[in-house]
């Protein structure tokens, strides 16, 4: 009785099936990024981050087009679209940095991103486990916990650049090669920094339904 009342008003799954969506997409884009840091037997090509942005840009066009047709939504509209502007950043950062790696791969011969990636695959499976559990209800105190995580994991890959910009300044390198690998590294720190302000949005949303 009560779905069928949902269905009548138009408050149905289909948004959380939609960011959820949006967050698998994030997580695919970490997926063909760690095959192209690790140089692995099928190194993804620049057309396949496109693809996963441009599949990621049409699920927040669809959730722009369910807000202006339902009339009822399980989350306060504005706190929806935050969200999926919030998620698309992540695939659409990592769609850039795969640009200028692939521009620079000459001047990247011994030079590794292990570390970052380590902590972009935490981040972005914390944001798609926070994202899972909206759906779910507001548990508040697991949901805190993913967003300490994410500061955390925030706090080190702060300190993790600086540690990289001061071998950079050591005046060991080519001046050219520091030019890029500072770009690449500031690059890679907004990727974590996106999933960080995705999870603080899906917070937010936590606190204002508890």
């Amino acid at each position: 009785m009560i779905n069928a009342i949902r269905r009548l008003l138009g408050y149905e799954d289909k948004f959380f099936d939609l960011l959820e969506a949006s967050a698998a997409e994030a997580q695919n884009s970490v997926q063909l990024l760690g095959k192209l840091l690790r140089q692995s037997a099928a190194v993804p090509s620049l057309g396949d981050f496109a693809e996963t942005r441009r599949k990621d840009k049409r699920i927040t066009e669809e959730i722009t087009e369910q807000l202006c047709k339902t009339f009822v939504t399980p989350l306060e509209r504005e706190d929806i679209e935050a969200l999926s502007v919030a998620l698309y950043k992540i695939p659409k950062t990592i769609e850039k940095f795969s640009e200028k790696y692939t521009c620079c791969r000459p001047q990247l011969q011994n030079v590794g991103f292990a570390p970052q990636l380590a902590i972009i695959e935490q981040s972005t499976a914390a944001v798609g486990r926070m994202v899972g559990k909206l759906r779910k209800g507001m548990d508040i105190e697991t949901m805190r916990d993913e967003n300490v995580r994410l500061h955390l994991l925030e706090g080190e890959a702060d300190k993790l650049i600086l540690e990289l910009v001061r071998d950079l300044y050591s005046g060991a390198h080519e001046p050219l090669k520091v030019i890029i690998m500072l770009d690449l590294y500031e690059t890679l720190e907004k990727v974590i920094d996106r999933c960080r302000d995705a999870g603080h949005v899906i917070f937010q949303i936590v606190l204002k339904y508890s």
